[in-house]
C-alpha cells in the first residue's frame, strides 16, 4: 500500500458508523451470497494419461562428444553426447539412466549435481520400452528460499503490519485458486465471477491489513465503486473496438481444450483482476490522506479537505499510470518485440486485435483508477467531517476560521530572541519560527 496507516485517527461519531456499518455490511453479505451462487460445483475433467510421467533426478555425468554431420538443411548443430542420471523417485528410482544431451531452443544446459525433470516416454510400437529425457531443471528450492526471503523483508520492515499483508495476500490467493479460476473454467460467466472474486478479495484483504475501521471501510467503498465503473467501461470499450478475446496464442490454445470458455468475458475478467492491485493502493491512501490532514488540522472543511487531498491522488495518479502500461509491456514484451520486425504499417499493428486489446485494458483500468480518486476523496471528507461542531465544518462547503491571531507580546519575545542568537551586523531576522522547533507560529493551512 501507500504508506503506513497504523497510527490511529480521531474516533467516528456513532452515527457514522452506523451508517458505514449499514452500508458496507449488505454489500458483504451481496458478495458472500453471490460467490456461494457461482462456486464451481465440479472441476472439469482432465485426461491424466495424456501427459508423460515425470520423476526428479539428479546428474550425476556429463559427456560430450561430437555432433555428427547434419546433411539437411537448416538443422542446427548443438551439443552432443549424452548425460548420466539418477532418477529420484518413480518405479526405477535408485538406478542410473542415460539420456541425450538436451537440444533445441529452450533446451536447459545441465552440469553434474544439478537437479533435473526427467520425462518418461514409451515407445508406440512396444509399450514395454521405455526412454527418459531432461525436461527441465527443478526449480522448487531455490523457489522457496526466495519466497522466504520475500516474506521475512516483509515482516521485518512491515513488522505485525507485514504479517498481515502476507495472510491477506494468501487470502487472495486462495480466492482466485478456488473460486475465480475454477468458476471460469467451469462456464460461468468470467466477468461475473471476476467482479465477484475481486470483491472478496478486497473485503478480505483491506480490513485484514489495515483494521475494521472507518477509514477502511471508506476504502472499501471506493475501491468497489470503482471496480463496477471498470466492469462498465470495460464492457463498453471491448464492444466499441469488437474485441473477440482471441488476441493472444494462450488464448487460441485455451479455446481448443476448453470450448466453453468464454473469452470476450474473459479478456474483462483479466481488466477486472489486474486493476484491483492498483485500485485498493490508491483508495487507501486517499482516504489516509484525508484522515491524516483532518488529524493535522481539524479546522478544515470538507472541500478543503477534498481539493487537498485530491492534489495527493493527481500526483500519484501521475505515476500510476505509467506504472500500468510498463506492467502490461513488460508482460508482452516477447510479443511487442515480434511485432516490431513486422513490414506492416505502424497503425496497421496497433489495429491488431492483440495489441487493441492491451491498449483497451491499459486504458479502462486508468479510467477506473482515476475514478477512484475523486469518489474515495469525497466519501473520506464527508465521513471525517461528519459530528464536527459548528456550521463550516458540518456544511462542508465554507471557509474555516482565521486562526488566532498571534498575541503581541509573544510577537516581541521572539523577535527578540531571534535577534539576540544572531551577530550585531547581521540583518534582522523577520518572524517566521519560535526558536524553538515545538512552539512553531506558522500560519494554519
Amino acid at each position: 500500500m501507500g504508506a503506513d496507516h497504523t497510527r490511529p485517527g480521531p474516533s467516528t461519531p456513532p452515527g457514522v458508523r452506523r451508517i458505514l456499518v449499514a452500508t458496507v455490511v449488505p454489500l458483504f453479505v451481496a458478495t458472500v451470497i453471490a460467490a456461494l451462487v457461482l462456486w464451481p460445483r465440479s472441476s472439469p475433467d482432465t485426461d491424466a494419461g495424456t501427459e508423460p510421467p515425470r520423476y526428479h533426478g539428479t546428474v550425476t555425468r556429463v559427456v560430450s562428444e561430437a555432433c555428427p554431420p547434419t546433411p539437411e538443411p537448416g538443422v542446427e548443430d548443438g551439443p552432443c553426447g549424452r548425460v548420466t542420471v539418477r532418477v529420484d523417485a518413480g518405479p526405477d528410482a535408485g538406478q542410473q539412466v542415460e539420456t541425450p544431451i538436451p537440444t533445441g531452443p529452450g533446451a536447459p544446459a545441465v552440469e553434474a549435481g544439478d537437479e533435473i525433470i526427467l520425462v518418461q516416454l514409451t515407445d508406440p510400437a512396444d509399450p514395454t520400452v521405455t526412454a527418459y529425457n531432461i525436461a527441465e531443471h527443478q526449480r522448487g528450492a531455490p523457489l522457496v528460499w526466495l519466497v522466504a526471503l520475500f516474506a521475512v523483508a516483509i515482516v521485518a520492515f512491515g513488522r505485525w503490519r507485514g504479517l498481515a499483508a502476507l495472510a491477506g495476500l494468501a487470502a487472495s490467493f486462495a480466492i482466485l485458486l478456488t473460486f475465480v479460476l475454477p468458476g471460469i473454467g467451469a462456464g460461468q460467466s468470467p466477468l461475473l465471477v471476476a467482479i465477484v472474486g475481486a470483491a472478496l478479495i478486497m473485503f478480505v484483504v483491506l480490513y485484514l491489513t489495515h483494521g475494521i475501521t472507518a477509514q477502511t471501510s471508506v476504502a472499501v467503498l471506493g475501491t468497489l465503486g470503482s471496480l463496477v465503473l471498470t466492469g462498465v467501461l470495460g464492457t463498453v470499450a471491448t464492444a466499441a473496438t469488437h474485441l473477440t478475446g482471441f488476441g493472444s496464442e494462450e488464448a487460441t490454445t485455451l479455446s481448443m481444450y476448453q470450448a466453453d470458455v468464454d473469452l470476450h468475458g474473459l479478456l474483462l475478467a483479466g481488466i477486472i483482476i489486474g486493476s484491483l492491485g492498483v485500485l485498493d493502493d490508491v483508495t487507501v491512501t486517499q482516504s489516509a490522506t484525508v484522515t491524516e490532514l483532518a488529524h493535522a488540522n481539524p479546522g478544515l472543511s470538507r472541500v478543503q479537505l477534498y481539493r487537498s487531498a485530491t492534489r495527493v491522488g493527481r500526483a500519484h495518479i501521475a505515476s500510476t499510470v505509467n506504472t500500468i502500461v510498463l506492467a502490461y509491456a513488460g508482460a508482452s514484451l516477447p510479443v511487442l518485440l515480434l511485432l516490431t520486425a513486422d513490414s506492416r504499417a505502424v497503425t496497421q499493428i496497433l489495429t491488431t486485435e492483440f495489441l487493441a486489446q492491451e491498449i483497451v485494458r491499459s486504458a479502462v483500468a486508468t479510467l477506473g483508477l482515476i475514478a477512484a480518486v475523486p469518489l474515495t476523496t469525497a466519501l473520506a471528507a464527508v465521513v471525517t467531517t461528519a459530528g464536527r461542531r459548528g456550521g463550516a465544518a458540518t456544511a462542508g462547503d465554507g471557509p474555516t476560521e482565521p486562526p488566532t491571531p498571534r498575541p503581541a507580546a509573544d510577537r516581541a519575545e521572539a523577535l527578540e530572541a531571534l535577534s539576540a542568537s544572531r551577530s550585531p551586523d547581521t540583518t534582522p531576522a523577520t518572524p517566521g519560527r519560535w526558536p524553538d522547533r515545538d512552539r512553531s507560529t506558522d500560519t494554519a493551512w
